[in-house]
């Protein structure tokens, strides 16, 4: 991305300049995915748990992991590297328009950039732990995912960029020692998200024999638990009592809604649009604890409890 703005192939604020047509471009693309996906898996009899109503299978998708030569798993491919690094390409868009105008770049936008960055890297460097996820095992590869993908996650979740691009640096200047505490809030509470998310899952890859340490970057202090403490339930399931989740459950979840959070406060309070995300975010990830609580306590009984 540098080498492409630098040189002057791609000036990196193309990203903020044609918003509105990278917007069309990702909503046409949605549609169009969506139904390329759904119309080949029906031509390659390639369906899955279908329900008989093609609006609903066309929603939900009809194949479950399609993969083009057998290597490149689209699901994954949409999901990691497309939404994420369309973000990040604003945020450091707005970096670069900022800079144009006014000879400097914010404090403010080094923020987003450092947290989409971050955001963007660990979903890279930890892309192995989205296999088991619910929407990677379960979850067919419909228009729900693909224009979530494709649309929603890089192109709803910008406002607060979009809101510092176009905006002057005065109207939204925090105090240099608050941002600065914000700065260093933001990293601890992503070393916590990042070392939870590993401990969890090194744990559940270790008791199938599948654990492999890689050496993507940053490589974090904490990342895994030896010997951890677990509580065995009735059904021969473990429940992972130890690290950060001897402190308390659903740790992930809480640093992620800080996170969305802070994307809003970032921007101040003079609009409503860059606090969609967080509100939206904290009520999705909200929703969700809940339902994982309940099916925990499904699975495991009174263990759990």
């Amino acid at each position: 991305m540098a080498a492409l703005h630098f040189t002057g192939l791609f000036p990196v604020y193309t990203f903020i300049d044609e918003f509105g047509p990278l917007m069309s471009v990702a909503i046409i693309s949605g549609f169009l995915v969506s139904f390329v996906a759904y119309f080949s898996a029906l031509a390659r009899g390639a369906q899955h748990r279908m329900t008989g109503y093609p609006i609903y299978d066309f929603f939900l998708g009809a194949e479950l992991n399609p993969r083009m030569f057998g290597i490149l798993d689209f699901k994954m491919f949409f999901e990691v590297r497309i939404p994420w690094y369309i973000l990040l390409g604003l945020s450091c868009g707005a970096a670069a328009r900022q800079y144009e105008r006014y000879g400097y770049v914010s404090g403010e936008v080094l923020f987003l950039v450092m947290a989409h960055y971050l955001y963007a890297n660990a979903c890279s460097k930890g892309e192995e732990l989205i296999v088991p996820t619910w929407d990677m095992y379960y979850e067919k590869w419909g228009f729900m995912l693909i224009f979530w993908n494709l649309a929603g996650v890089p192109l709803s979740y910008c406002h607060c960029t979009i809101y510092l691009a176009n905006h002057h640096p005065d109207e939204y200047r925090w105090n240099p020692y608050a941002l600065t505490a914000l700065f260093i809030a933001y990293l601890f509470v992503y070393w916590v998200w990042d070392t939870c998310n590993s401990q969890k899952n090194f744990y559940r890859f270790s008791e199938r024999g599948q654990a492999a340490q890689r050496k993507s970057f940053p490589q974090l202090p904490w990342q895994t638990v030896k010997n951890p403490k677990i509580i065995r339930a009735a059904n021969g399931g473990t429940i992972l009592v130890d690290g950060w989740y001897g402190l308390a459950r659903k740790v992930h979840y809480t640093c992620d809604a800080f996170f969305a959070i802070c994307w809003g406060l970032i921007t101040g309070f003079n609009s409503p649009f860059p606090w969609f995300y967080p509100v939206f975010f904290c009520g999705m990830i909200a929703h969700r604890a809940a339902r994982d609580i309940r099916k925990c306590r499904q699975k495991y009984g009174e263990a759990w409890l």
